[in-house]
């Protein structure tokens, strides 16, 4: 049985688009929009080098996804804002999972909360 979330091995990257943004934790988002409503979703990042995280847009094969579960249009109307200051609502892509009822990506050693 798979316990995680695993990378498809064929995807379009289609939904969900790159948003740029002066959000004090992160400056790039995954932002899902309707209606001049949006949902921004962030992802953790890991430099192995210098050790550094930071927060950034979802990698594309795992927007789709989301953006196709059942489940996501009642989180969207629930949870989806108009802009604010350049802003919209955030959730982590962990938040936004679980929320859906997917798999969730494998917990890494580095990963902190939001």
């Amino acid at each position: 049985m798979q316990l995680y979330y695993k990378k498809p091995d064929h995807w379009l990257g289609m939904y969900g688009a790159l948003y740029f943004c002066d959000h004090p934790c992160y400056n790039r988002c995954t932002l899902y929009s309707m209606n001049g409503k949006g949902l921004a979703v962030i992802q953790q990042r890991f430099d192995p080098k210098t050790k550094k995280t930071w927060w950034d847009a979802l990698d594309p094969w795992l927007a789709d996804d989301i953006y196709l579960s059942p489940k996501f249009l009642d989180y969207f109307k629930t949870y989806a804002d108009k802009e604010h200051d350049g802003l919209y609502h955030t959730v982590t892509v962990r938040q936004l999972m679980h929320s859906l009822g997917m798999r969730p990506l494998e917990k890494q050693q580095w990963e902190t909360r939001f």
